[in-house]
């Protein structure tokens, strides 16, 4: 076994990306599961697909550690319990068969139930989540636990290939002109490339505890710096005047009422949602980067690209 060779599931991703190219860049062999396309330069390619546990056959061999990065983040229950939970149950079998140590899942915060987050720390929120694809990151995730991996919990993921935080943000000021609660509600954020800087380090570092670990920036980000930073740098109309939460999903709804989705989203805005990530940082070399107002600007010509600013 090489204790230099990583495998990435999920490379071609908005996180596994930056990540293979972290790694790459490092001196760090990359052996990357292929389910379509193909594999990134300089990097092995291996067909499989979780949602196939019969192809994952013999991607471990040889492997140091495995980077699991991918997961399916819409569909039935059916289609995202086959990838999230029984395909990470066959990478995790194979992982063990081919006595692989280290095993390193990105998760998501989504996963504890939905209320006010202030500053939390591991272990410490109760987990309940409420969507089909939560639901079933949580049960991959507790797999990863239960083998002796490590699980890292980023809330909202902002950066190049970004398709749902900003994108959502923008849909959001457009259905809502208004500011929630004066935009007091503060969220952990991170920059794709600081969460991959901290996932590349963990794959090869022999210190990772198992468990599960917050990561997010230091500092939380309030919503009103959120909106002003991405309004002025996509030229976007600042919202004008001020409702409570109560009135903000009364403004939304339809009549059919709100959708979950839409309420979710706002909730994320308009609700404390921040953790503490200070054991991610302390034991990292990675940097979390600058905050996100200082950041956001070196995204923002892919955003405007992708909203057709």
């Amino acid at each position: 076994m090489s204790a230099g060779l990583v495998l990435v599931v999920g490379a071609a991703g908005f996180v596994g990306g930056p990540v293979v190219e972290r790694l790459v860049r490092g001196g760090v062999g990359v052996r990357a599961v292929v389910h379509r396309g193909q594999a990134p330069a300089g990097v092995e390619g291996v067909r499989g697909d979780l949602a196939r546990p019969e192809s994952l056959r013999g991607v471990c061999e040889g492997v140091g550690a495995v980077l699991h990065l991918a997961a399916r983040v819409s569909g039935s229950l059916e289609e995202c319990r086959a990838v999230n939970e029984y395909g990470t149950a066959a990478l995790l079998a194979e992982a063990e068969r081919c006595g692989v140590a280290r095993v390193v899942q990105l998760g998501t915060a989504a996963v504890y139930r939905d209320g006010m987050h202030q500053g939390a720390v591991e272990g410490e929120l109760a987990e309940g989540p409420e969507s089909v694809v939560s639901v079933t990151r949580l049960a991959g995730e507790r797999l990863v636990l239960a083998a002796g991996g490590t699980v890292l919990r980023p809330h909202l993921v902002y950066g190049r290939g970004d398709r749902w935080v900003v994108p959502s943000l923008v849909e959001l000021l457009g259905r809502l002109p208004f500011w929630v609660d004066g935009g007091r509600a503060r969220m952990s954020m991170v920059s794709v490339d600081a969460l991959a800087g901290a996932l590349a380090e963990l794959a090869v570092c022999g210190e990772a505890e198992a468990g599960v670990w917050h990561a997010g920036h230091p500092v939380p980000v309030s919503g009103r710096e959120l909106v002003e930073t991405v309004a002025g740098e996509l030229g976007l109309a600042l919202p004008a005047g001020e409702v409570d939460l109560e009135g903000a999903l009364a403004f939304l709804a339809g009549p059919d009422g709100l959708d979950p989705v839409l309420r979710r989203r706002l909730s994320f805005l308009a609700v404390d949602h921040w953790y503490d990530s200070s054991r991610l940082w302390d034991l990292v070399s990675a940097s979390p980067g600058r905050g996100f107002v200082e950041e956001f600007g070196r995204y923002g010509d892919w955003y405007r690209a992708q909203c057709g600013r």
